[in-house]
């Protein structure tokens, strides 16, 4: 079975970690595009992870991914809804959880069985194994802004 994933996920989730460590408070707060924070983007990625979270959660309890469990194409409205939120938080905390989820979220997908990766695979929404993809999209423009 190919979990190829597990390695992306592993170099973006260090990536993250060391973007953390060195930040400082004031580089947290620094102001992004669409009124967002580097921490509020770190935030936002914490809460993606607390949803794939979830969702193995649920899985592994024996309930099956409904229609309901999928993204939608456009989730921009979920992103906008949960911004005053992830703004909220100090922006250290966002950093730790960021970092936290990510590495939960890395933890438990890789821990998971050939038989699951294998229902999940089939299904294809509502979970993305490859964590990486998302974190790399944000650490890029966390990046250009810094």
């Amino acid at each position: 079975m190919d979990r190829s994933y597990i390695a992306s996920n592993n170099a973006e989730r260090a990536r993250l970690k060391a973007l953390v460590e060195r930040l400082d408070d004031e580089e947290l707060k620094r102001p992004m595009s669409a009124s967002w924070t580097v921490a509020g983007v770190l935030a936002h990625m914490a809460f993606w992870d607390a949803r794939a979270l979830y969702l193995m959660d649920k899985w592994a309890s024996g309930i099956a991914p409904s229609a309901a469990d999928c993204e939608p194409e456009d989730v921009d409205w979920i992103n906008d809804a949960a911004k005053p939120l992830c703004l909220a938080l100090p922006p250290r905390v966002a950093a730790q959880l960021a970092l936290q989820m990510a590495e939960e979220a890395d933890r438990r997908v890789a821990a998971l069985s050939d038989e699951m990766v294998a229902q999940i695979v089939a299904v294809g929404q509502p979970l993305n194994l490859s964590r990486a993809d998302h974190r790399s999209e944000h650490l890029d423009d966390i990046e250009r802004y810094l």
